[in-house]
């Protein structure tokens, strides 16, 4: 039960280290098109590519930190989370979430818990001062969680991604640590 107790807490949910037992989980929600629709990686993936994800990103690269999300109540495996592209001399970071579990992806309980424990260690425990997320247009519910803990819209890059037959903005959101209401 030790592991249970090193764990970032919420209220709902949990934040753990990516265990490579989570991968068959986390590459299944992955390849889901109804959730791989919101993400950059447009391609399937496979048993390979997880693993190189796993070894090249989660475990040896420097500027990428990656949880995954886990249910308090039952422990169950819920998604993952993370900041990437972490730039350290401007203590920026891009702000990735996902809820896999039951095709949730952003839902109104684990995603904001998850999402205000890792803005609290992005600030607190790493020092960041910025954290920024590009999100495509038709993707509300995250547009909505993200203005809900503070995040304000940056910018937009016109046609960017072609989605659902039509080619896409993407919008720009960051939170600096001094807007944080966490």
């Amino acid at each position: 039960m030790s592991w249970y107790i090193k764990m970032l807490k919420g209220v709902h949910v949990a934040l753990r280290a990516v265990e490579r037992e989570d991968l068959s989980q986390l590459l299944e929600w992955r390849n889901n098109p109804n959730l791989r629709q919101y993400f950059r990686e447009f391609r399937e993936l496979s048993q390979y590519n997880q693993e190189l994800w796993f070894e090249n990103k989660v475990i040896q690269d420097p500027n990428t930190i990656m949880f995954s999300i886990i249910e308090m109540e039952n422990k169950k495996l819920l998604g993952a989370c993370g900041v990437c592209y972490i730039d350290w001399i401007n203590r920026s970071a891009d702000f990735s979430i996902y809820i896999g579990h039951h095709d949730l992806y952003i839902d109104q309980v684990f995603a904001p818990d998850t999402a205000h424990i890792l803005v609290d260690y992005a600030f607190a425990e790493l020092n960041l001062h910025r954290l920024w997320c590009e999100v495509y247009e038709f993707d509300i519910l995250k547009r909505e969680m993200l203005e809900s803990i503070g995040f304000k819209i940056d910018g937009r890059h016109r046609q960017t991604h072609w989605s659902q037959g039509k080619w896409c903005d993407s919008l720009f959101y960051s939170l600096l640590k001094t807007d944080s209401l966490i």
